[in-house]
């Protein structure tokens, strides 16, 4: 009897430290947004100083984590139009011997617009929606995988630079990586996540849903109802208006954007006052701890169950 409660100790101890572990908090993902919105950032353009500090910041987030650059520095230069933008991309190796050469991406862009229109003497578009929440939301997520290390499937975490100027920095990306003919299984971008929906049965939608079963599969590994579709997303062709879109026309796999702004529920979008206090991080938190397990089942499962139609 003594051993058995022994065990059944052990046991609640190790399953509430794991829990613990796994949940991301609030308040890691307020002080993340807080750093790549800081006025001293200037909004995060493409190809500039500022920009650089972000880049900077997300790679010492990889070095904490555990993760490990995916080409032999973490900063992926690239030079496209007049911009000289560099991604900064990670790498966690899966664990399955056969598992571990197909790829599961996870990316936002870090980059914003500079400077916008005056509005009460700011003129900083600080973009914490768009896409400091998509940032930190992908590094949370990627250093939940990264600890637990139960990933068979190889991961690659890449934030872009200049999805602003037309997605400069995801189409050299999924260029450079189709080149080294990679296995591609599925690609989960994460495009303005910091705020909720009022009048929908889901938390967040899927560009893109009826082209592939991806939010289906999410549903089914969270048993949940945690992504929809978006009617608005449809209508004015989201799917193809972020970085998901560059890796879709390489590979021709499921790669989708998770987002919870449709633009019906931000009054802000591209706007100076698109600033921290506007965002809701307890719904972030609770969306992405929603996420994390079907994120694992899609890095293990035995076979490609996700599918394009």
């Amino acid at each position: 009897m003594k051993l058995h409660i022994l065990l059944l100790a052990v046991l609640f101890f190790q399953t509430g430290h794991t829990q613990d572990y796994e949940q991301v908090k609030p308040q890691e993902l307020q002080a993340m947004v807080s750093f790549l919105t800081s006025d001293e950032l200037k909004g995060r353009e493409t190809a500039t100083e500022s920009e650089l500090i972000a880049a900077q910041f997300i790679k010492s987030k990889f070095i904490e984590s555990g993760i490990k650059p995916y080409f032999e520095t973490y900063m992926d230069p690239f030079e496209s139009k007049q911009y000289k933008g560099v991604n900064v991309v990670g790498f966690i190796e899966g664990n399955d011997p056969k598992l571990k050469h197909e790829m599961v991406l996870l990316g936002a862009h870090y980059d914003h617009l500079g400077f916008g229109k005056i509005v009460n003497n700011d003129s900083i578009a600080n973009g914490a929606n768009d896409n400091a929440s998509g940032t930190a939301t992908v590094l949370a997520i990627a250093d939940r995988l990264a600890r637990l290390g139960t990933n068979k499937r190889s991961i690659v975490i890449a934030l872009f630079s200049g999805e602003e100027k037309g997605l400069l920095g995801s189409k050299s990306l999924a260029k450079k990586l189709n080149e080294q003919q990679i296995d591609l299984y599925t690609m989960l971008n994460f495009e303005m996540i910091g705020v909720p929906f009022t009048d929908r049965d889901y938390d967040v939608f899927l560009t893109g849903y009826e082209l592939s079963d991806l939010g289906e599969k999410l549903n089914t590994y969270t048993n949940s109802t945690l992504v929809g579709v978006s009617k608005v997303a449809k209508k004015y062709n989201l799917f193809k208006r972020s970085d998901n879109y560059a890796f879709y026309k390489e590979f021709k796999v499921p790669c989708h954007t998770i987002s919870s702004c449709d633009l019906t529920n931000f009054d802000f979008y591209h706007h100076v006052d698109d600033e921290i206090d506007q965002l809701d991080f307890a719904f972030m938190a609770t969306t992405i701890n929603k996420l994390i397990p079907g994120i694992v089942q899609i890095c293990n499962s035995d076979s490609k169950e996700i599918q394009m139609y």
